[in-house]
């Protein structure tokens, strides 16, 4: 009976070790593969002209952004515009450039686009996921931590994500920014007190950046996936699932002060 114990204990463990592997598989296919995405709009009409009525929001970043993982295909930046819409009879526009795999020096470049600076001009409300694909690099990064090359890591985003805030700034001076942290989809793995460790570190000198940045608010989302990781996560083991963007929803929504006006 204890070698049929030991047998299926065995057994298990190559079970869970192969969906790591394969959900590592898809993430490394995510960072390495970045499609030229046309931006995501709800007024596919009128991509090229925007009107003054309405609420604008402009959601940049990787693949969070797109929504990866969730199979209905709104990600959080969806569920956050149906939280929204219940505080205004106003019409909420959402324009989403979020392309898979994107990096934070990629981000930047694309900001230097004419028509993404025309929309983040017109932008009533931003939204960023970045950081992600820098750090974690398809998991590479935190298999085989090291201490210098993680250091290096963090100077080179540090550096481009102010090169980010600063021209989005430059274009437009008011809009609130909202920074959505990064949460360890590793959390559940033996390393997972230093993969933490990581995250919470980088997401403290993400904030930091935001705060020397007018109307630039950090989001934490660490905390929602610390515990019970797998339960708010896609079968890639990385990307959030339904659940895990609905929080993330919920989490930015609770940030926002700023009140659209109701047609009184």
């Amino acid at each position: 009976m204890r070698k049929n114990l030991t047998v299926s204990i065995l057994t298990l463990s190559s079970i869970v070790c192969l969906l790591w592997i394969i959900g590592l598989g898809w993430v490394l296919v995510d960072y390495t593969n970045q499609p030229a995405e046309k931006p995501q709009t709800t007024n596919t009409e009128n991509q090229k002209e925007i009107e003054a009525d309405g609420v604008h929001l402009l959601a940049l970043g990787d693949s969070l952004t797109r929504g990866t993982g969730d199979d209905t295909g709104k990600g959080y930046i969806g569920y956050l515009k149906e939280a929204l819409a219940e505080k205004t009879e106003e019409e909420i526009k959402i324009t989403n450039y979020g392309i898979k795999g994107l990096t934070t020096d990629k981000l930047a470049e694309q900001l230097t686009g004419q028509e993404i600076q025309r929309q983040t001009a017109n932008a009533d409300l931003l939204f960023i996921t970045i950081g992600g694909n820098d750090l974690f690099q398809g998991g590479q990064s935190l298999t085989e931590i090291e201490e210098d090359s993680i250091s290096k890591l963090m100077e080179a985003y540090s550096k481009q994500l102010q090169t980010v805030l600063t021209t989005i700034r430059s274009i437009n001076a008011d809009a609130p920014i909202y920074l959505m942290g990064l949460y360890n989809p590793f959390n559940d793995l033996d390393n997972r007190a230093l993969t933490s460790q990581v995250v919470r570190t980088w997401n403290n000198t993400t904030a930091e950046i935001c705060a020397n940045y007018a109307q630039t608010i950090f989001v934490p989302t660490y905390d929602i996936f610390q515990q019970n990781v797998q339960q708010y996560l896609y079968s890639d083991h990385f990307h959030p699932n339904k659940k895990g963007y609905q929080l993330m929803a919920e989490r930015v929504a609770s940030f926002i002060s700023w009140e659209v006006n109701d047609n009184e």
